[in-house]
């Protein structure tokens, strides 16, 4: 019984402490502290239910903490007896998190930040990466979010708004990390498109089935990126393109356009053209000013730089770029890509050095390291 199994049965034991009456914080450090007991106990003496063992075990630890807690005495009063082990309730209670964690006491930045630490299993630092923010400074906004929970009755669900965005990102760092998470952020966003009845909803999901339809031509076999335009275009899952691209059609129809419609609009795209130099750049770019319309993010502006360097050459693409401020995130291989195409190759490997040095993980820097070292290694004329 290894880490994957304690981490899928996270999620549905942190359910049951929360309807069990453990505020949120107090009920993740319970489940924390059954984890680590697990962790020390289970290869010795493995339990025949795993999910019983540690709802059990982090009630316990739960009832132990509020009992030494003398801010907490009149909730140890309400506290129940320790529940004998047993078998638990087969319930998926993930998605539930979700809604609880963007509760209303929360700003939507604290409650994804929270949601992702505590239910998506992302760390510190992959968050913070994912918010472009100092890991000590994301470290902070989790910690005050925990301080604002303290307490509180988990009654309020929090908005649709920001449990989609906590989805995505947690999709975003599945399908692009070092943890797989995709799979899972589809089937929490399949069983909210089922329940709500939401144009953002079924865009998230579109845009997720797109993305995950080319996934197993994203890296070669020794494990190196491939970058899209030297992706083989027939191992893409084409049943996941059609669905993703009929969810979509269905949810632009409603006329009530969003950022994750917008999203999806572009991998579709992408998804529909036969081969790399047959892809409609020019409405491609179109759909990147709807989407910088909706969310004035400046990751959005890069990619859209990208976007009109195909469309319009690599000239006005570094037109676009200088507009941007360069500390970005992949704003140096953007660079490095857009002067290789407009022939300035010392230049571009140059960059490319620059923005390995800078990649977020290993992966994007062997890549970049790559590109650099195969123009470095052409004869200069």
């Amino acid at each position: 019984m290894g880490e994957a199994l304690l981490r899928s049965l996270t999620p549905s034991v942190l359910g049951i402490l929360v309807r069990r009456g453990a505020d949120f914080a107090a009920a993740e450090d319970a489940v924390q502290d059954a984890l680590v007991e697990a962790i020390r106990s289970w290869p010795i003496n493995p339990p025949q239910d795993p999910k019983g063992w540690l709802v059990a075990v982090a009630w316990r630890k739960f009832i132990d903490a509020t009992r030494a807690d003398v801010a907490r005495r009149r909730r140890e009063d309400r506290v129940d007896d320790e529940p004998a082990p047993g078998p638990a309730p087969s319930v998926d209670d993930t998605l539930q998190l979700y809604f609880l964690c963007a509760h209303p006491s929360l700003t939507p930045s604290s409650a994804v930040a929270l949601t992702l630490r505590a239910v998506g299993g992302l760390t510190t630092r992959q968050i913070a990466q994912a918010y472009l923010v100092p890991e000590a400074t994301m470290a902070q906004r989790i910690s005050r979010a925990k301080r604002t929970i303290v307490g509180v009755r988990f009654d309020q669900p929090g908005d649709v708004a920001t449990v989609l965005r906590v989805l995505y990102l947690v999709f975003n760092e599945g399908y692009s990390g070092d943890v797989d998470l995709a799979a899972e952020a589809i089937r929490l966003t399949r069983q909210l498109a089922a329940a709500i009845d939401h144009p953002e909803v079924a865009g998230l999901l579109a845009l997720m089935l797109l993305h995950h339809a080319r996934r197993a031509s994203r890296t070669a076999p020794d494990g190196s990126l491939v970058p899209l335009a030297e992706q083989d275009r027939g191992r893409w899952d084409t049943t996941s393109i059609a669905a993703g691209v009929e969810i979509l059609q269905a949810a632009l129809a409603r006329d009530r356009l969003g950022e994750f419609q917008a999203q999806a609009a572009i991998a579709a795209l992408h998804a529909d053209a036969p081969t790399a130099e047959e892809t409609d750049w020019v409405q491609i770019v179109e759909w990147y000013d709807e989407l910088a319309r909706l969310t004035d993010s400046p990751v959005v502006r890069l990619n859209r730089a990208v976007a009109v360097g195909e469309a319009d050459g690599p000239r006005s693409g570094l037109t676009a770029l200088a507009a941007l401020d360069d500390s970005l995130p992949r704003h140096t291989a953007v660079a490095a890509y857009l002067h290789e195409r407009d022939g300035d190759l010392a230049t571009a490997a140059r960059l490319y050095a620059e923005a390995a040095h800078r990649a977020p993980n290993l992966a994007e820097r062997d890549h970049l390291t790559r590109q650099a070292a195969r123009l470095n290694a052409r004869p200069r004329r």
